[in-house]
Order: C-alpha cells, then structure tokens, then sequence
C-alpha cells in the first residue's frame, strides 16, 4: 500500500539529511507505528508522503502509484491527520467539513453521512455550527480527525494524533484505527509514546537521525519477555546502531 524508495530529504543550509535514503514498505491492513525520538525525521518523512514536502531525492508510491507521476489522484488516496492540527479558525467546523468534501469530489449525501457517524462519536454534533475558533485544542484535533475521513482514504496518516484529546476520544480514536485497517486500508500511525504504539500496531519501525533503525512485528518483539519495545527503542537510538530488517 505505501513504499518509500531511498527517500532523501535535504533541507537548504542543512550539514545533513533529516531523512536518509530511508526504504520502507507497508502492507495493507496495517496499523504500522513510526517511532522516533524529537527531531528523528518522523514529520518530515509524513510531511512527504501527504506532499507537504518534496523530497530531495527517493520515490513515494501509494496503492501502487507513484506520488511524483500522478499527484492528484495519489492525494486523493491519502486522510492525514497532522501534529498540530492546523484548521481554518474562520470557519465552523460544519463549513470546515463541506469545503474537504468538496475538495476530495466526495458526494453530498455520503459527506453528511460520514461527517455525523464522526461527529456523533467525537462528541461535536453540537459544536459543528461554531466557529472553529471557539474549539478547545481537543476539539480542534477532533474536526481534523472527522475531516481526515470524509473521502473514506486507503491511506490514513496520523501525525501523533492522540495529543489533547480526552481519554475517551483516544479509545475512539485507536478503535477507528483498527477498524480501518480491519477493512483492508493502511493506518500509518507516528508517535513517541510507545505505550500506545505496543497496544495498536501490528509492526513498527524506529527512525533515529534520519536512518530507519529496525523494523519488526510486534508479536516477534513480545515473544522476548526479556525485551521490551521500550527497552530496544532507547538501546536503538542511544547507540545510532542501525539494524537491518527483516
């Protein structure tokens, strides 16, 4: 579903890349954990791969297709989530909401239908009228999360989507996540809380410094009770070891 080939990024000015030649690849449904300390070069791989960043160098491919040749259409594959949930404050969330429908050519009828499933489970159905900048920080992660879902993506990127939402919120939040990837769509999930990484994903890969540093299945790690994913995660990006996957 998602490949990243010998992707590079090299900011301007910068004495080296914030990502490596990083090669990666992963399946459909998945719910695939992006571990990486601050600064490991987790925003900018996500960053790249919604087109938010052009790579340096290095392909992007989702459901086959390559996101240099047939941008449009590869957006168009893609809900994304960010780490800051940054939401035209002018707009009420319902206004929010229409203009993604209509940015994705998703149909009316099935644009309400998805925005109140969400909205109801979100607990917005009241708020959704409101300007959005009235919205707590909570709140605005939450129209964000129900607009990342409108056009129903194959691809689902979540930039540390957990922040500021209340403990209910983040239940609903990991139990749509499995949901999705239950239907056979791809949940690219980064985070640095690892608590939440070992409970929903299937595998994981750990990114330090720009170099992808190990990937494996959660059920492999858990079968050591002797290591934790904790455990390898410090060892991993103390070192700068680089593992090769399997």
């Amino acid at each position: 579903m998602l490949e990243l080939q010998n992707l590079t990024k090299v900011y301007p000015n910068g004495n080296k890349s914030a990502v490596d030649n990083l090669n990666l690849r992963v399946e459909s449904g998945e719910i695939f954990g992006f571990l990486g300390p601050n600064g490991a070069g987790k925003s900018t791989t996500i960053k790249m791969i919604v087109s938010l960043l052009s790579p340096t160098s290095g392909e992007i491919f989702v459901d086959g297709k390559s996101l240099s040749a047939s941008a449009m259409e590869v957006k168009k594959l893609i809900g994304y989530v960010s780490d800051d949930h940054a939401v035209p404050v002018k707009l009420t969330g319902r206004e929010y909401l229409d203009f993604l429908g209509t940015m994705y050519d998703v149909p009316v009828e099935e644009r309400q239908r998805q925005a109140e499933k969400y909205l109801k489970l979100f607990g917005l159905t009241e708020a959704v009228d409101s300007p959005i900048k009235t919205y707590s920080h909570g709140m605005k992660q939450k129209i964000v999360i129900v607009g990342s879902l409108l056009h129903n993506p194959k691809l689902w990127v979540l930039d540390e989507p957990m922040t500021g939402l209340d403990p209910q919120s983040s239940y609903n939040l990991k139990q749509i996540m499995r949901e999705r990837a239950d239907m056979g769509n791809t949940v690219f999930f980064s985070s640095h809380v690892i608590d939440v990484v070992e409970k929903v994903c299937d595998r994981v890969a750990i990114i330090d410094n720009g170099r992808l540093m190990a990937v494996d299945k959660l059920d492999a790690i858990r079968a050591n009770n002797d290591v934790s994913l904790e455990q390898i995660f410090l060892t991993l990006t103390a070192h700068g070891e680089e593992v090769k996957n399997d």
